[in-house]
């Protein structure tokens, strides 16, 4: 795992071991920056650029953005929107959004609610965005819902795939990812077609983890079963000898892992110092690269974790080819990623809804502009969105961890 607070867009020398067979196929940054978010210092937007109506700064369109940027779980917000620079950089260089151009504001909450509240409040009334984007997790996300609902602003691709944002439907909430309900699925089928019948359930004590472990005693009921032992580990902790003690006095032939990158590792890394065999899976929020980069010296290898985009070393897919271009230009020490080829993908998806919306968009109108794409095929990947559905893509795949490197 990286430690807090590079710079944002460095790389290591080495590049992470990536190998995957595919199975069953307060701070702002504004977009080219390459400094990492300074917890007490904004940046300022653009000289001679102040706010003068909401999502306008100048000519420019604004989106905001809440994510971690440092702390344990810092990995996913830099990827994220790594990947969404890549492509915003694009769309400007091409003449911006009906001449005008494309500008992303990040704010640091390290993965705390409290600070993405905070950030929010500040998205709002300071840099007075036109909507939000790129939201990650699911506590943090949550903890906005009541602003979002109550001022009807619009919230692009928030990086979770929580029921909570899909179930009622939230009339301003746009999803671009699966929900963790299907990708739960998928691991339950792949793990007792193996099988594996004996699964355990480690998850992360908030929103995120009670919403998947919901997801998990849902899809274990469809079998027949239900898990022989569950387990909460706190948001961000490396503390997890008392789940791994409950986990394996159960004897599960499987494990799924409901937590991102820093906990799953630290559990995955005690069970197999224990010895045990059990199969472990992860849904996407773990971070694939922040996974294998805290287990390191290849003990990740036959590890799951489900995907709910394209496989980014797949050149053939044309989206992911033009990813790989556009990540490409904006560094010469690139790493591809599942998640910042999810804030590709994202991007693009809020940048359709404002070619749609028009040269002077409102919050309403980019709602309307969102829910009129249907069946959009951005390059071998379709986004489908509607009144009644938020919900861009159903897409899941189950990939492992292997031992090859895939070099970009």
């Amino acid at each position: 795992m990286r430690p807090a607070g590079p710079t944002l867009g460095s790389r290591p020398l080495t590049r992470p071991l990536l190998a995957l067979l595919l199975a069953g196929l307060p701070v702002p940054l504004l977009v080219g920056l390459s400094r990492p978010p300074a917890a007490e210092q904004p940046l300022s937007t653009p000289a001679g650029a102040a706010p003068t109506a909401t999502g306008q700064t100048g000519e420019a369109l604004l989106l905001g953005q809440s994510a971690p940027f440092s702390g344990p779980s810092a990995q996913l917000g830099r990827e994220f929107r790594e990947g969404a620079e890549a492509w915003f950089v694009e769309v400007n260089r091409r003449g911006g959004i009906h001449g005008r151009p494309v500008r992303l504001i990040s704010r640091d909450d390290r993965y705390d609610p409290d600070l993405t509240v905070r950030n929010t409040r500040l998205l709002l009334e300071q840099d007075r965005v036109l909507a939000l984007f790129g939201y990650v997790g699911t506590p943090t996300t949550k903890a906005v819902l009541p602003l979002v609902e109550r001022d009807r602003i619009p919230l692009v691709a928030p990086l979770t795939g929580a029921r909570l944002l899909r179930e009622p439907l939230r009339p301003t909430v746009f999803n671009l990812r699966a929900s963790y309900g299907a990708e739960v699925d998928r691991i339950v089928d792949q793990l007792v077609r193996d099988a594996r019948h004996r699964i355990a359930v480690l998850h992360q004590n908030d929103a995120f983890g009670q919403d998947g472990l919901m997801a998990a005693q849902q899809a274990l009921r469809s079998h027949g079963l239900r898990p022989v032992a569950t387990a909460p580990v706190e948001r961000n902790s490396t503390q997890v000898g008392a789940a791994v003690n409950r986990i394996l006095a159960a004897r599960p032939s499987a494990v799924l892992i409901i937590s991102a990158y820093p906990s799953s590792a630290a559990f995955s890394r005690e069970l197999l110092r224990r010895g045990s065999r059990a199969q472990l899976m992860n849904v996407s929020f773990v971070g694939t690269r922040g996974l294998q980069e805290a287990l390191g010296d290849g003990r990740a290898t036959g590890i799951g974790i489900a995907q709910v985009v394209p496989f980014p070393w797949n050149r053939r897919v044309p989206v992911v080819a033009e990813y790989q271009k556009l990540m490409r230009r904006q560094s010469p020490m690139v790493s591809f990623s599942f998640t910042s080829l999810e804030g590709f993908l994202a991007a693009r998806l809020a940048t359709e809804g404002l070619q749609r919306a028009g040269r002077n968009p409102t919050r309403q109108s980019l709602v309307q502009a969102l829910e009129s794409i249907r069946n959009l095929d951005i390059g071998g990947m379709t986004l489908n969105l509607g009144p009644k559905d938020h919900q861009a893509s159903d897409n899941v795949e189950l990939t492992f961890l292997g031992s090859q490197r895939w070099e970009p």
